[in-house]
């Protein structure tokens, strides 16, 4: 019999709570079969199993919090005799085999930070108009069947010169228009493993891309239990991530709804052990608060061009798979204004007493999740194209949303975004994580009397309007730097043309 040690999975983490077991006494489970789930200080994280064999015991109950190397589960040699599992995962050979999955799992995750494959986070990058604010309203796009025929659309000059300034300095691979439906490949039926009714416990044979379906698989979407919207009935991504989003309100719903009931009557006060990732992000507030001396400063801005640039991109066919909004055109201004300040992506080493310039912008999104404050990131923004970094920024929703980012995704940020505006806030005074110089609150983009210059004179016009506010350390970043940065990133959202000075 062998006992299971809680490993380090990285990032130098030192102890992690047993959320859920995925195996029970008596289970058979194979290598790599996923025994438990448990939340570290910064992510929830599914732990696979170094051995096959016969589950002997379950050491410790859901809900404690162990340290790093304590035994949490007992696994022993499995019975000759037993042919079919009984934990969800095929046993091995009758004599116990032991794997090491854990073996150099820190530096994976720290390999992941040079070329990580960006999966998905919990904020909402949809653009709220009926709220008021610049992120919530969810624009789905249409699949060719339902637009009927249509023909490439013609650009004018000057908006086509716009999008090109906010591609990366490098260029990218041009885009075929007509060729852009079958980037992802055709779809094509999918077994899925759940019978369909009346069918007998037969197969259900589901049309879709193999993106759609790695999709699925990642957010736990079954895709026998949707109906299609794409053509011919194939499941698209927003099939996908509709059924996720439902699932989630009805998750969200129950679990407020046993809250409340939970609470006993006559009971004024309720108590919540800080752990977690909640431990974590008050730790690293109160480090950054009191070890860098913070200075912040606003603009308000008139964001009526960058409203418009967006509803342009939106309606490019290429831009019609993924969430365009108006953080997307906000995240491609900060690292446009970061060639003019460099200082911005830099950091004070207070250790070795050195400045250091970070070359790369790895592009932190602050997201709020049920279990705290993440803030993952995007590695290598400034490489990336437009069309890129917006899926790019899609995929950090998703994950943040299904509370799956791991460590490596939120390690190693040089500048992050708080986009307050999706909770209708004007704007904030954050607070710089931990490792970085500045941190930019992004507030609500509202319609408000604008005082607007014509040829005829000034005159008062309902304009959308937007409040920038940037935190950074004074320590290395003078009041001019700062405000320089933020005016450039301002002179942006006011006109995304001037990208093309940058």
């Amino acid at each position: 019999m062998a006992e299971f040690k809680l490993p380090d999975v990285g990032e130098g983490l030192t102890e992690a709570e047993i959320v859920t077991w995925k195996v029970k006494e008596g289970d058979t489970v194979a290598i790599n079969a996923i025994l438990v789930e448990i939340e570290t200080a910064k992510s929830l994280v599914e732990l696979p199993s170094p051995y096959a064999g016969v589950v002997q015991k379950l050491m410790v109950p859901e809900g404690e919090t162990v340290a790093v190397g304590t035994p949490i589960i007992a696994i022993g040699d499995a019975p000759v005799d037993e042919s079919t599992p009984t934990g969800g995962a095929h046993a091995g050979p009758a004599e116990q085999t032991e794997s090491d999955p854990y073996l150099g799992m820190a530096e994976k995750a720290g390999a992941a930070e040079v070329a990580p494959e960006i999966r998905s986070v919990d904020i909402d990058l949809s653009n709220p108009a009926a709220s008021g604010s610049a992120e919530g309203e969810s624009l789905v796009g249409r699949m060719k069947a339902d637009r009927g025929a249509t023909r490439r659309l013609r650009k004018p000059a000057a908006a086509l010169q716009t999008q090109a300034a906010f591609e990366p300095a490098g260029g990218t691979t041009p885009i075929d228009l007509d060729d852009q439906d079958e980037s992802d490949g055709p779809a094509v039926p999918a077994t899925a493993a759940a019978p369909a009714a009346g069918s007998n416990g037969g197969q259900v044979r589901v049309l879709a891309k193999p993106p759609v379906r790695k999709l699925a698989k990642e957010l736990g979407v079954d895709l026998a239990s949707l109906t299609g919207t794409g053509p011919n009935g194939a499941v698209t991504r927003d099939d996908v991530r509709a059924a996720r989003d439902g699932a989630a309100a009805s998750y969200e719903a129950t679990a407020g709804a046993t809250r409340s009931v939970d609470v006993p009557e006559g009971q004024r006060e309720t108590r919540e052990p800080i752990k977690g990732v909640r431990k974590m992000m008050g730790q690293a507030m109160v480090q950054s608060a009191f070890s860098a001396p913070h200075v912040t400063e606003w603009v308000t801005v008139d964001a009526t061009r960058t409203m418009e640039f967006v509803e342009r991109l939106r309606a490019r066919r290429e831009f019609r798979e993924v969430r365009v909004s108006p953080l997307l055109v906000l995240a491609r201004a900060v690292m446009l204004a970061m060639r003019r300040t460099p200082e911005i992506n830099s950091w004070w080493d207070d250790a070795a007493q050195e400045v250091v310039y970070k070359h790369y912008v790895n592009l932190g999104i602050a997201a709020a999740t049920p279990r705290g404050l993440v803030v993952p990131n995007v590695k290598d923004a400034e490489r990336l194209s437009l069309l890129d970094l917006a899926g790019a920024l899609n995929d950090l929703v998703e994950v943040a949303r299904s509370g799956r980012t791991q460590p490596a995704e939120m390690s190693g940020g040089t500048f992050t975004i708080t986009n307050v505006g999706v909770f209708g806030i004007d704007s904030g005074t954050p607070i710089i994580n931990p490792g970085e110089s500045a941190i930019l609150a992004f507030g609500a983009i509202r319609k408000q009397p604008w005082v607007v210059s014509t040829d005829d004179g000034d005159e008062i016009a309902v304009r959308q309007v937007t409040t920038l506010a940037l935190s950074f350390d004074h320590r290395h970043i003078d009041g001019e730097k700062g405000s320089r940065f933020l005016a450039d990133v301002a002179g942006m959202l006011e006109d995304p043309a001037r990208a093309l000075l940058f």
